[in-house]
């Protein structure tokens, strides 16, 4: 069984950086790509940013492109979010999510197309 655990999360003021990061557990943990979405109160679920395992394609939601960076550490199986210049609209609960392997491809928007979520971690950003 696969777990995610998110860390990192915490209440910063505009204009600071702050990473994320998510671990998931399983020694033989190699999923097809990991992403990050996020939770805002009172909206949906989005998209953020993701990256195959591979690390050869990377993929941002239009909003955080050049503040946000993902990256990965295969030997340690866990996946960061960098994120810089936060604004407050960055508030929300950040998840962490797996694509199995199996799948072989990914859209990256697409929640169904992950097999496994972590938690989340509170970002609040102050103005």
């Amino acid at each position: 069984q696969v777990q995610l655990v998110e860390s990192g999360g915490g209440l910063v003021q505009a204009g600071d950086s702050l990473r994320l990061s998510c671990a998931a557990s399983g020694r033989t943990f190699r999923p097809y790509a990991m992403a990050w979405f996020r939770q805002a109160p009172g909206k949906e679920r989005e998209f953020v940013g993701g990256i195959t395992w591979s690390g050869n394609t990377i993929y941002y939601v239009d909003s955080v492109k050049g503040r946000f960076t993902i990256s990965r550490d295969a030997a340690k199986n866990t996946v960061y979010l960098q994120m810089s210049s936060l604004k407050p609209e960055d508030t929300a609960l950040y998840y962490c999510a797996a694509a199995a392997a199996a799948r072989r491809g990914i859209r990256w928007a697409l929640q169904g197309d992950y097999d496994y979520w972590g938690q989340g971690t509170q970002v609040t950003v102050s103005s």
